[in-house]
């Protein structure tokens, strides 16, 4: 992916300071994050950190990093994230002492739960209390301040001096970065910021500190994967947390047209694999159709590249039984599971296990398996795009999905973000670029954050940045758009406006059946209507462009191709669209299956 010279941001520009000697502590520290390569920092304004800011302002000239102000430390957060999905290197996200991170801690969690590396660095209060202002010091200095994420961080440090303050970032991008990646946390004392130093620290080369390049399995374990794979007369390929890297999609690619073998891809996490080839057997979906679990039942090896959830997918297609296919696991989740959060999912029954990331051991197992007979059932492909037309009346999501494919026609987009209410069948993804994936912890109102994190990765692309998310979503994090319109980021995002929190209409209606009680009522408590809020005011309010909303079929084309055009124009443009309420069989069954 290259950038054209629009890739840049509107930036702040300072007046120049006098010429000064003098070396302050944060100084130092912002010198670090230069010489680390980290183009922007996201931050919302903060005392604990004021040292800092004024390094990045009055030293670095708000520079190489650049500043980019938001109203909210989770936008901060999940702006970061977002960009990581698309360049998978981490940005920084700057938190205002106990309170912001207290604030920032549902996106850390959210990047934690994607495996997405998050450099977050805080501030606390002085810690000597001889150096502390009444009241307000006192209640933003905690004494364990990483405590409160400490649980969904892989690390964190409270340095006490400049030279381990620079250690301690350079360790933060080094641990973040190794696989499994995820957030870290460093804590910078107000005081040591805002020291005065007898001379200008030596810096240290960032390439000297780098990430382990990936582990890779035994040659030993790599032959009998092989070996199962090529033996196999149903393998299927559950193809997880894979990389944005464009020769590791050729690579499966590759694996799976060898082995002939049928594949299984998840709306949870990005793009893996051309949803339009052959050998994809079934819709993609947060949860499996009736007919990936026909495939999956049916296989008698499945190689699973870091599938978000192997154990409760298998449940799926087995139910009680016992799963008698031959599974092959690549991971190294596991390293990351600490018995706080549940994420790690159930545990799976694995009878071999290749300890690497999937990138590695794809490219292994092209080395050895054996290409197997083409088999009559993939002889074409299982699954197509439906076919939708409505001229006019009340919009499906899959109706939104069919007019915004053609109104964006032969252009390269880059999906950001989709609804919960999305199925696979209504868009192929032919690139890693396709499509992103969800935001990993679930964390309703992470959709603006992120998206605009990733348009922000995408600026200067030949990819059109567009995001589609539920109104729930985009009502909890919709002053984030304030930093897409203060930093000039273009993007397009489609709000699927059903007026409800409907995930949760579908779970009172399981209980109610359940309890013989009116399943009429399980609207109330969850409607966002009288009044409809007008959420392309809201975006207006922000110095976007606000349409909407629109409410008939025959209306959604014509606005959506004059929306595009904005974009490629620089604007930021959010269309509202009234959705019936509606889900898909495999999401539906899947949110009601608990608890019976």
């Amino acid at each position: 992916m290259t950038h054209s010279l629009d890739a840049t941001v509107r930036r702040d520009i300072p007046q120049p300071s006098a010429p000064d000697e003098t070396v302050w502590g944060s100084d130092a520290i912002a010198d670090m994050l230069r010489a680390m390569d980290i183009p922007y920092v996201l931050l919302n304004p903060g005392a604990s950190f004021r040292g800092l800011h004024d390094s990045l302002v009055n030293h670095l000239g708000n520079e190489k990093p650049q500043m980019v102000v938001v109203l909210h430390e989770e936008h901060a957060v999940a702006i970061a994230h977002g960009y990581t999905k698309v360049t998978g290197k981490p940005l920084i996200a700057i938190l205002h002492s106990n309170v912001g991170l207290m604030h920032g801690s549902m996106a850390i969690f959210d990047a934690w739960v994607d495996r997405v590396p998050v450099i977050v660095l805080g501030a606390t209060g002085p810690v000597d209390a001889n150096k502390r202002r009444p009241w307000i010091d006192w209640i933003h200095t905690v004494q364990d301040q990483a405590a409160l994420v400490r649980h969904f961080i892989k690390w964190d440090a409270q340095p006490a001096s400049i030279p381990s303050a620079q250690e301690a970032l350079l360790r933060a991008l080094q641990i973040a970065t190794t696989a499994p990646q995820g957030p870290v946390y460093v804590c910078f004392d107000a005081a040591l910021q805002e020291s005065k130093l007898s001379q200008r620290p030596a810096l240290p080369d960032p390439s000297r500190y780098l990430a382990p390049p990936p582990a890779r399995p035994s040659d030993e374990v790599v032959a009998q994967a092989a070996d199962l794979l090529s033996n196999a007369q149903r393998p299927v390929i559950l193809m997880g947390r894979v990389s944005r890297d464009w020769g590791g999609w050729q690579q499966r690619v590759k694996l799976a047209e060898t082995l002939n073998a049928q594949v299984l891809t998840d709306l949870r996490v990005g793009a893996a694999f051309p949803t339009d080839h052959p050998l994809h057997a079934a819709p993609s979906g947060s949860f499996l159709t009736p007919a990936a679990q026909d495939v999956l039942r049916n296989a008698d090896v499945v190689l699973s590249l870091d599938w978000l959830d192997l154990c409760g997918t298998l449940k799926q297609a087995w139910g009680d039984k016992t799963v008698d296919s031959k599974i092959i696991q690549v991971s190294v989740d596991h390293y990351s599971h600490n018995g706080w959060s549940m994420d790690h999912q159930g545990l799976p029954p694995v009878d071999l296990f290749l300890l690497c990331e999937p990138e590695p051991a794809v490219a292994l197992l092209n080395q050895q398996v054996r290409p197997r007979p083409v088999a009559p059932a993939a002889s074409q492909r299982a699954h197509a795009a439906p076919v939708v037309t409505q001229a006019s009346g009340p919009m499906t999501v899959t109706v939104l999905a069919a007019t915004l494919r053609r109104a964006v026609g032969e252009q390269k987009v880059c999906l950001m973000r989709l609804p919960l209410s999305w199925s696979g069948e209504m868009w192929d993804f032919r690139h890693p670029l396709d499509f992103l994936g969800y935001d990993g912890g679930g964390g309703i109102g992470s959709g603006p954050g992120m998206a605009i994190g990733s348009a922000l990765a995408l600026k200067g692309t030949d990819r059109l940045p567009v995001a589609v998310i539920g109104d729930g979503d985009y009502m909890m994090g919709v002053n984030a758009f304030w930093t897409a319109a203060n930093a000039q980021i273009p993007m397009l995002l489609v709000v699927c406006n059903n007026r409800s929190f409907f995930n949760d209409e579908l779970h009172q209606e399981r209980v109610a059946r359940q309890r013989g009680r009116p399943v009429e009522n399980r609207w109330i408590g969850q409607r966002i209507g009288n009044p409809a809020p007008d959420l392309a005011m809201m975006a207006r309010g922000q110095g976007l462009k606000g349409i909407g909303p629109i409410e008939d079929a025959a209306d959604l084309e014509r606005v959506l191709i004059d929306a595009i055009a904005a974009v490629k124009k620089g604007e930021t443009v959010v269309v509202d669209v009234i959705v019936q309420t509606g889900y898909s069989p495999a999401m539906t069954a899947g949110l009601t299956r608990s608890q019976d």
